[in-house]
């Protein structure tokens, strides 16, 4: 699965800069705090790859689901490469910064800090100098995700200088890469292609429930909302909640709602995490009087949450939605809400 963009980079120079201490020396001289990143990219990248492969019937975009979560020197300020370089044993300038447990990647021998030579028939160009930029990680993740979801993928490796080859024996996975911003805010997006969530949601909510978040956004890619919104006129942004608009929006939210309580059950989740995440005091507060229109209240995404968690009970998990992603949006949301 795809994990990728960090803006920590970003935030170390900030934070230390406000402190007065020399970015390259903290840094070199904490390397608990890369570990602290790699350890929230796995989690966003565990969660991710088990979603995105356990639900892969679902989707029409697929991809080759390995495990294997990537970073790039690129992506890191000039500053701190060095001290990067040297943490996470670069020997080129993409390596993997983790590997998700039993994952295809684990199972053919891929280990954290392998520097990434060559993966399928996608070639690695030298490391170059410049600003942070994350083009070589997207365009990276794009030719992956082009690869065929099933055929094996043969990985040339260096570790610790030695050259290895493995092949990994992906499973299909939803097309969706998983990005995790280093912020306290709560931040969370789908753009059809990427699932963007910060460490705030880490912060805030206990346990699995960032996954409902997760899933939420999930599914607003798996039903092509993106792309759906903008095919009827919707406009984004601070006009999301007012007029014509409104419906729209609401209309996403809630369909997601629905079908993210499918996902999270069809990846042996807890049956309840999504009305328990819905009932947590951080997400009430989020639904009040600095909630944009454009969302529904949190007592209608519980029963939501609430009516979708007895059926599967019930029934098993199902695919609400996703039959009609090809349909125009109506802006009809106040039936997708269950009776009191």
């Amino acid at each position: 699965m795809r994990c990728g963009v960090r803006l920590f980079h970003l935030l170390l120079i900030l934070v230390f800069a406000a402190c007065g201490t020399p970015v390259y020396a903290q840094v070199t001289a904490d390397p608990a705090l890369f570990e602290g990143f790699r350890a929230a990219d796995l989690r966003l990248a565990t969660a991710g790859y088990r979603l995105s492969t356990a639900n892969a019937a679902l989707c029409d975009r697929l991809e080759p689901g390995h495990g294997i979560q990537v970073h790039t020197l690129d992506q890191y300020a000039p500053a701190l490469r060095p001290a990067v370089a040297a943490h996470f044993r670069f020997a080129g300038a993409l390596a993997v910064e983790g590997v998700v447990s039993g994952s295809p990647a684990e199972r053919a021998g891929v280990r954290p800090d392998d520097t990434i030579v060559r993966f399928g028939d996608i070639g690695v160009a030298p490391q170059a100098d410049g600003p942070a930029s994350t083009d070589r990680l997207v365009a990276f993740w794009s030719a992956v995700a082009a690869l065929s979801p099933t055929a094996p993928i043969r990985v040339d490796l260096l570790r610790a200088g030695v050259p290895l080859t493995v092949t990994i024996q992906p499973i299909p996975a939803c097309r969706t890469r998983y990005e995790l911003a280093i912020t306290a805010a709560l931040e969370a997006s789908a753009n059809g292609d990427m699932v963007r969530i910060s460490s705030g949601y880490y912060d805030s909510f206990h346990g699995d429930l960032p996954v409902a978040a997760i899933a939420h956004e999930l599914a607003h890619n798996i039903l092509r909302h993106r792309e759906r919104l903008k095919a009827v006129g919707a406009e984004f942004g601070l006009l999301s909640g007012f007029g014509r608009n409104m419906g729209f929006f609401r209309q996403v939210e809630l369909q997601a709602d629905t079908l993210a309580v499918h996902l999270l059950a069809r990846a042996g989740y807890p049956a309840d995490l999504a009305s328990r995440f819905r009932q947590h005091p951080v997400a009430k507060a989020r639904s009040g009087m600095f909630q944009s229109p454009s969302h529904p209240h949190w007592r209608d995404r519980l029963r939501v949450a609430l009516a979708e968690e007895a059926r599967i009970a019930a029934n098993g998990p199902g695919a609400p939605f996703v039959a009609e992603r090809d349909l125009p949006l109506t802006g009809d949301w106040r039936p997708l809400v269950p009776k009191p």
